[in-house]
């Protein structure tokens, strides 16, 4: 939906949730504890991935590696939660992900632009839907991802426990949890298509004069 509306709109997209993918991927690869935040901290030493702001065009590249599937997988799904909520890997990334989201136009997505990243955006959507309805999404996602190559998604279950284990985490988290600003507009997207989320985001947009 983001990718979408930033294309509608000429403007550039920010996943910051995948950057922060790039770094569990990076911990991953180092045979470091996710959960051990000291040897999460050695990892940020020398990191260099890219983060790419073009709607049409998301390649993530680490180390100068293509790896926009492999942050996707499950083993980098399991371990994100953990190396998200370590203090230490969201100030290494706070400055970057903030001079992105101001580098121009720009849609940006994640589970704490409006209250941390970008507390001034002209426009802030706490983009939600019931629990059902997410993990089917996610895992018709997922599976679309699997088919090719690489080993087969998870049943919808395993996603939708996923999906709960995370918000829980991140709701409750000591550093930026997961909620909506005080300013957001809450957009429950259960019954919505897909089309009319994105038309709906852009009827909000164009009442805030961002055309």
């Amino acid at each position: 939906m983001a990718r979408r509306v930033a294309a509608a709109l000429g403007a550039g997209y920010l996943d910051t949730g995948a950057m922060y993918r790039m770094v569990t991927l990076a911990v991953l690869r180092a045979g470091a504890d996710p959960v051990n935040d000291t040897a999460v901290v050695q990892v940020l030493e020398g990191l260099n991935f890219s983060s790419p702001v073009s709607p049409d065009h998301q390649s993530h590249l680490l180390a100068g590696v293509d790896v926009t599937d492999e942050i996707r997988g499950r083993p980098v799904t399991l371990a994100v939660t953990p190396v998200s909520a370590n203090p230490s890997v969201r100030a290494w990334l706070f400055d970057r992900q903030q001079m992105l989201a101001a580098s121009g136009r720009m849609v940006v997505e994640g589970r704490d632009i409006g209250t941390v990243i970008a507390p001034d955006a002209d426009l802030k959507i706490y983009l939600t839907a019931d629990a059902a309805e997410r993990a089917r999404r996610r895992h018709t996602q997922n599976v679309g991802a699997a088919m090719g190559s690489g080993p087969s998604a998870p049943d919808l279950a395993a996603v939708a426990q996923d999906l709960h284990r995370r918000d829980t985490h991140d709701a409750n988290r000591v550093h930026a949890p997961l909620q909506a600003a005080a300013d957001a507009v809450v957009l429950d997207s259960s019954g919505m298509e897909l089309s009319e989320t994105v038309a709906r985001v852009l009827e909000l947009a164009a009442e805030r004069g961002i055309a």
